[in-house]
C-alpha cells in the first residue's frame, strides 16, 4: 500500500492511501506522480523583493496562487509562489516552479495555450522541457479542476504584464 501526506489549501496534513487493485477514475486523476509532485511542493516559497505579485483564485474549487516575479532582459529571473490548491493545482505549480526561471513571455504564453487546449479541446500536451505537464491529461474529464491547474500559467503571465506595463504589483484577481 502506498501513502502520501498532503495538505490542501493550508489545512492540516492528511494521509492518502492507495490500495485498490483496479484503478478508478479518481486514481487515474490523482496518480502517483501527481501526488508526489504535490507532496514535494514548497507551498510558501515567496520572494523578498518581487517586481510584481499576482494573486489568482478559482472560485469554483477555492484554489489560490500568489506569484512573485522578477524579470531581467525579458526573462524570468526569480519566481516565488504561495499555493493553496488541490493536488492537481499543486502539481502544475510545482512544474512551473521548476521550469519558470529563464523563460520569456512568448514561451510561457505558448505553454499556457497548449495546456488550455489539452484540457478543453483534447489537444496534445506541451512538449520539450514542459512535457511533464502530460501527467495532468487525466484532468480533461474533470472540468471543475481546470481552473486550478491553469492558475500558475495565468498568474505568471499576469505578473509579466504588470511588470511590462508598470502597474500596481499587489493585484488580487479571480480567474
Amino acid at each position: 500500500m502506498k501513502t502520501w501526506n498532503l495538505s490542501i489549501r493550508g489545512n492540516s496534513p492528511f494521509t492518502v492511501r492507495k490500495h485498490i487493485e483496479r484503478p478508478s477514475m479518481l486514481e487515474k486523476l490523482y496518480n502517483d506522480r501527481i501526488l508526489a509532485l504535490a507532496e514535494g511542493l514548497n507551498k510558501d516559497d515567496r520572494l523578498d523583493h518581487p517586481q510584481a505579485t499576482v494573486t489568482l483564485d478559482s472560485p469554483l474549487c477555492g484554489s489560490r496562487i500568489r506569484v512573485d516575479l522578477v524579470l531581467e532582459d525579458g526573462r524570468v529571473a526569480e519566481y516565488g509562489q504561495q499555493v493553496r490548491a488541490c493536488a492537481l493545482g499543486q502539481s502544475a505549480a510545482a512544474i512551473m516552479k521548476k521550469l519558470a526561471v529563464g523563460r520569456d513571455e512568448a514561451e510561457l504564453t505558448r505553454v499556457r495555450d497548449r495546456m488550455q487546449a489539452m484540457l478543453k479541446q483534447d489537444g496534445p500536451p506541451p512538449e520539450g522541457d514542459w512535457a511533464e505537464l502530460a501527467i495532468l491529461e487525466p484532468a480533461r474529464a474533470h472540468k471543475s479542476r481546470h481552473a486550478s491547474i491553469m492558475l500558475p500559467f495565468n498568474a505568471i503571465l499576469k505578473a509579466i504584464e504588470q511588470i511590462k506595463s508598470g502597474t500596481d504589483t499587489s493585484d488580487d484577481t479571480t480567474t
